[in-house]
């Protein structure tokens, strides 16, 4: 996944990644929830999640890392992304993978790990993207989660559903608006959040010390 900015030489100021009728959309929902073996792909996961949004009393998530815990508060109109974000919290995507890429006072990224667990946990969910949704004026102000869009070709920024980004620019990381989704906001912990983003890190931005997600929890 990536988003280019041209000002910065190294492409620091942009986030990256490594890697029908309404009876047939509430089939597809009605096997998400009886299916252990449901699998996401291009076609169902609109439809999925256009239904498991409906649903969803929670709007918060919990992020607990080996060096503290932040909170983000989801905003309710951006269903997709919101349904994403705490469907994968909710299927234990998130807990043991890393914060993999820390650029200095730009942003943190989470969502990936070297691990075959992790890898082994994409395969069971599925491969799709998701459309950006832009529109509804939420900036990239700092302590802002958003998606990065996916490395492939990708004109229309589709988003990676397994990643995020948060914003620790002061005051913000504006030239990202219109090309990625903001989807929350961290309202508690921010600080842990910024030691975070003080880590050493390696060439590819990588921290030295492994930042490891050990549980995400929405609520």
């Amino acid at each position: 996944m990536s988003c280019k900015d041209t000002s910065s030489k190294k492409n620091q100021n942009q986030p990256t990644t490594n890697s029908s009728v309404k009876n047939e959309k509430d089939s597809i929902f009605a096997v998400a929830e009886e299916e252990k073996e449901f699998i996401l792909d291009e076609e169902n996961a609109i439809p999925f999640f256009f239904e498991y949004e409906k649903t969803l009393k929670e709007d918060k998530v919990k992020i607990t890392t080996n060096l503290g815990s932040f909170t983000i508060q989801l905003y309710d109109d951006v269903p997709y992304h919101r349904a994403n974000f705490v469907y994968l919290t909710k299927k234990g995507y998130f807990d043991n993978t890393m914060f993999h890429r820390v650029v200095k006072d730009f942003v943190i990224q989470g969502g990936n790990s070297d691990n075959v667990e992790t890898g082994k946990k994409r395969q069971k969910i599925g491969h799709y993207l998701l459309p950006p949704d832009t529109r509804k004026g939420h900036r990239h102000n700092r302590g802002v989660i958003s998606m990065p869009s996916s490395e492939i070709d990708n004109p229309h920024k589709l988003a990676s559903p397994f990643e995020f980004f948060i914003v620790v620019t002061k005051p913000g990381s504006y030239h990202l608006d219109k090309d990625y989704t903001a989807f929350g906001q961290v309202i508690g912990g921010m600080d842990v959040v910024d030691k975070i983003n003080k880590q050493p890190v390696d060439g590819r931005d990588w921290p030295l010390q492994n930042v490891y997600i050990l549980k995400a929890e929405a609520f």
